[in-house]
């Protein structure tokens, strides 16, 4: 019992670096982010991606501002995560079942784009 943990915590460990050092290195079409951007996160992040788009006022959990340093300080990685699987306790949910995996790297490459990455010191 207790190898069969190890080993699959191993396939976890492994399968978690990979994907994120495919999230660091590879980089989206940022022209196709924006237009899926557009399609189908504009709604609650906005224009200028502060969180403030037209179905906010709506949102008990108010769409996260990925213009705010907290936001430009996450990781590549981070924001995959968060656009593939969802936010927990917030409205945002995942995109995995709706958009391919180039889709997702193009919207993530649009929001680096629009609001680049800016470590907090």
């Amino acid at each position: 019992m207790k190898k069969t943990i190890v080993i699959m915590t191993a396939l976890v460990a492994v399968f978690l670096g990979s994907a994120w050092v495919a999230a660091q290195g590879e980089r989206g079409n940022a022209r196709n982010g924006q237009a899926i951007y557009e399609q189908h996160c504009l709604r609650c992040h906005g224009l200028t991606l502060e969180g403030n788009g037209p179905d906010s006022r709506y949102l008990i959990v108010a769409p996260a501002n990925l213009q705010s340093r907290r936001s430009r300080a996450k990781t590549d990685w981070e924001l995959l995560v968060a656009i593939t699987h969802g936010v927990i306790f917030s409205p945002m949910h995942g995109w995995r079942d709706r958009l391919t995996d180039e889709q997702i790297l193009d919207v993530l490459s649009y929001i680096r784009m629009m609001a680049p990455f800016d470590a907090v010191s």
